[in-house]
């Protein structure tokens, strides 16, 4: 198997399209026509975690975190980043990296943690703009619901928990084909009205090649007219953090020595306790003190989160309780996700969970 199937099935997870601006997910080191035998999975890619994956001869190393986020103008080995992709390259290692993709899409970090703590009801904190298109086709009758099908089935027409979802409307299109054509309807050099449908449909860009695939190969014109638009609409399936309710009211403080069990900390950091009991959260994975207003207008009773600044704790105000977890902790069952996916698409193939822990804080 190549690493090029491993990135596809990666990518219709979270496509690298999610990323933010500042990221590096994808592949960062080795060729996608490489041939792979197993994989390892690993929060970060550090020095123990590239020697593990030696030892049991992985030749393709998924991180959560990208080993390279700024360019690197030498390769010296004076640092623990040069030193890794010179050792991997030299043992013919691959490393691949699913970051902020990860983190804003529905199924991805934050509903890991989600279902640890038991949120119902949930939804992304703050949904992502840019993400939405809108297509516009025309197509002769007899052909439209044909051609809505494989719009549809290549993932058009999605608004939020409806799929399928179209308009059209109908109207006569005009054309005179060229001696050189092979029109589908009318004459050659003859001008012909033909009975048209036009079909509108949304869907996220990053599907944008396999739609307009669909539509060419399932249009019959020979020439298709069309239009596709930008649409300034949020995304509610796509963004930032994570919210949701717990089943029923909790004591906080009950609540919060929970947390420590759920993700094996021994310590939490917190703003003050002003509520004494909580349903409401709001959460995200890794560095989420950027939602912190996000998580207050929505009404959240707490905000889990991590690598919160002092000052920001004051932010909370009177109005929720701003709690870090820390940064690794919150992202621990990445790996899990990660893991959970390949295997149901690749069961005859080698994927090991790193044993690792690549978390360079310690509590003494």
């Amino acid at each position: 198997m190549k690493i090029k199937n491993i990135i596809d099935c990666l990518e219709e997870l979270a496509p690298l399209y999610l990323q933010e601006s500042y990221d590096n997910s994808g592949l960062i080191v080795g060729s996608e026509e490489s041939k792979i035998s197993s994989v390892l999975i690993s929060i970060d890619c550090t020095e123990e975690v590239l020697n593990e994956a030696i030892s049991n001869k992985c030749n393709l190393i998924i991180t959560h975190h990208p080993i390279v986020f700024s360019e690197i103008k030498k390769l010296s080995g004076n640092s623990y980043v040069e030193r890794i992709l010179i050792k991997a390259i030299k043992n013919d290692i691959a490393i691949y990296a699913l970051h902020t993709n990860l983190d804003n899409i529905f199924n991805g970090v934050n509903i890991a943690i989600a279902n640890k703590i038991e949120l119902n009801n949930i939804k992304i904190l703050r949904p992502k703009k840019d993400v939405l298109r809108q297509l516009v086709v025309y197509c002769p009758y007899k052909s439209a619901n044909s051609l809505k099908e494989a719009l549809f089935d290549a993932g058009a027409g999605a608004i939020g928990d409806y799929t399928r979802c179209s308009f059209s409307s109908s109207g006569k299109g005009t054309f005179k084909a060229g001696k050189n054509t092979s029109p589908y309807v009318g004459k050659k050099e003859e001008l012909h009205t033909e009975e048209e449908e036009k079909i509108e449909v949304v869907y996220p860009k990053y599907k944008e090649k396999d739609i307009v695939n669909a539509m060419y190969l399932n249009h019959p014109y020979e020439e298709i007219a069309f239009q596709i638009y930008l649409i300034d609409n949020v995304y509610e399936k796509v963004g930032s953090g994570m919210l949701g309710s717990l089943p029923n009211k909790q004591n906080s403080k009950i609540f919060l020595d929970s947390l420590k069990d759920i993700f094996s900390v021994k310590m939490i950091r917190c703003s003050s306790i002003i509520k004494e009991e909580i349903q409401k959260i709001a959460i995200c994975g890794g560095s989420g003190s950027f939602l912190i207003e996000d998580a207050k207008k929505a009404g959240a009773d707490m905000f889990i989160t991590s690598d919160i600044k002092y000052h920001q704790f004051f932010d909370a105000g009177d109005k929720m309780i701003l709690v870090d977890i820390g940064h690794y902790e919150s992202e621990q069952f990445t790996k899990d996700l990660i893991f959970d996916l390949l295997s149901k698409k690749f069961t005859n193939f080698a994927i090991l969970l790193s044993k690792v822990n690549t978390n360079p804080i310690n509590y003494l």
